[in-house]
């Protein structure tokens, strides 16, 4: 690399220069866009080879992913070459889309498969994976000087992120507990706030809902304003992954929770209680009255495709949807973000999260080399590339969310992104108790809420059988 290039490149590596300022200064030397991200990755990754760290310990070792097809897995790849570089080692990977993806991940793991060394995973799913001796506590190497480099900074990643990861696999055990044990390592995470139509809202004179009770109102009057369309998509399939996202986000802010845990560690229902019982009833009515004619059918695409075709004013679901919605479709650059705290007493926002993240496979036969590459690929280097130059969104450390250009990058295509990010960031956690019937007991509310919209039993009666037979489940586990 010739001295101007690299006194360029440097610059931008140090935060005194901003990416477009980067790219015009190399490309009147003569250097591409795509070349720049190169150059830039190698600058970080030589500088990361100067920390002291033996990086070429497992040199000539080869470890194997299983990846989700997802922009976190493309920002993976695109970063491998620099990982190769700095260790000596080789990555093999297998790549599946998401509706085959966990089915390939539980054969492996449960069949003690030792193809795969690491993996993608969502947080929820360690609570199965973990107890089954089927991952690794990372702990182990996290606190080993001897194993982790030196700028790995673990306490960089968001606590309420970081601890989401962590359980000491009792049923109702507190996550992130002094006593838990690090299943996986955040890759990035989605936090649930609001995506709005601007355009549709400001033809219409709409403001920004602040509460559960503007947002029913807000949605109504949106659906009248929109020719054919809807006022409000929000997730609604007889699927546990309806209930994570918007709702528990809204109903987590209300102090309610999905589980009573008593002092001898028995569990109970905790959704009929007065409170719930009066968010439900508007969560409910949110629906028939402004939601998708088909709502009982929508998952994450749907809600998704429809803000970002104009069908629906706006979703109340994971802020990294809305992110892809304002980028190829027919609403692009129409879409923005905003905190929701749906209770108008809570201080902020405390949003439920989901949480893409890497977990080592306890079958691996090269565990210490794997290790190499998840803190790699979990490490503030790799975030900060995925966040500046892929669409590494929401990446989990908060050096990355100081970072400026990331900031800009954001704020000039994505209007409340940055604000909204900064104000829930503090409440962002995985909000249910962790516990081994997690998918049936949440799937099992899902199908009640389909009742109560279709009209086939009243709110406060539906929570009540739930409740009951919630109870009924837990104790027929031993866990109640």
């Amino acid at each position: 690399m010739y001295d101007k290039e690299k006194k360029l490149i440097d610059a931008y590596m140090a935060g005194s220069m901003s990416r477009r300022s980067l790219i015009r200064g190399l490309g009147s030397l003569g250097v591409t866009a795509a070349t720049a991200g190169v150059l830039v990755n190698a600058a970080a990754t030589r500088a990361l080879a100067q920390n002291g760290f033996d990086w070429k310990k497992h040199s000539g070792t080869t470890v194997k992913l299983l990846l989700n097809k997802h922009p976190y897995a493309d920002a993976l790849i695109a970063n491998l070459d620099n990982f190769k570089e700095l260790t000596g080692m080789d990555v093999e990977y297998d790549v599946f889309p998401e509706d085959v993806y966990f089915d390939k991940v539980t054969a492996a793991l449960s069949s003690g498969s030792t193809e795969y060394d690491a993996f993608m995973t969502g947080a929820y799913m360690t609570w199965t994976y973990g107890p089954a001796g089927w991952v690794d506590d990372l702990n182990e190497y996290i606190m080993d000087d001897s194993k982790t480099n030196p700028d790995y900074n673990w306490e960089d990643v968001l606590e309420g992120v970081r601890k989401s990861c962590a359980w000491n696999g009792r049923p109702g055990g507190a996550l992130g507990s002094d006593d838990a044990k690090q299943w996986c390592i955040p890759l990035a995470y989605e936090q649930n706030n609001l995506t709005y139509n601007k355009r549709v809202f400001d033809s219409a004179g709409l403001s920004v809902p602040g509460n559960i009770d503007e947002l029913v109102e807000t949605a109504a009057a949106a659906k009248a304003a929109m020719d054919g369309g809807y006022g409000i998509g929000v997730r609604g399939s007889r699927s546990w992954a309806t209930i994570h996202p918007g709702f528990l986000s809204g109903y987590a802010n209300f102090g309610q929770k999905d589980l009573n845990v008593s002092d001898d560690g028995k569990l109970s229902a905790a959704m009929n209680t007065d409170v719930s019982k009066d968010y439900h009833a508007k969560w409910v009515k949110m629906i028939q009255d402004s939601g998708a004619p088909d709502w009982s059918t929508h998952t994450w695409y749907q809600v998704g495709t429809d803000v970002g075709a104009g069908k629906s004013a706006m979703m109340f679901d994971a802020d990294i949807l809305g992110y892809f919605m304002n980028g190829g479709t027919a609403e692009a650059g129409n879409l923005a973000f905003a905190p929701f705290a749906a209770n108008p007493d809570a201080a902020a926002p405390t949003p439920n999260i989901w949480i893409w993240a890497m977990s080592m496979a306890s079958a691996s036969t090269k565990k210490d080399a794997t290790w190499y590459f998840m803190q790699w690929v979990t490490g503030p280097e790799h975030d900060l590339f995925g966040a500046r130059e892929m669409d590494l969104v929401n990446p989990a450390r908060s050096s990355v969310w100081a970072d400026e250009m990331f900031r800009d990058k954001l704020s000039k295509s994505y209007p409340g992104y940055v604000e909204m990010h900064d104000l829930s960031a503090p409440g962002a956690s995985i909000k249910f108790t962790a516990q081994p019937l997690f998918f049936d007991l949440t799937t099992e509310w899902a199908a009640s809420m389909q009742k109560m919209v279709a009209g086939e039993v009243p709110v406060d009666e539906g929570l009540d059988q739930l409740a009951a037979s919630v109870d009924s489940q837990l104790k027929d586990a031993g866990l109640g």
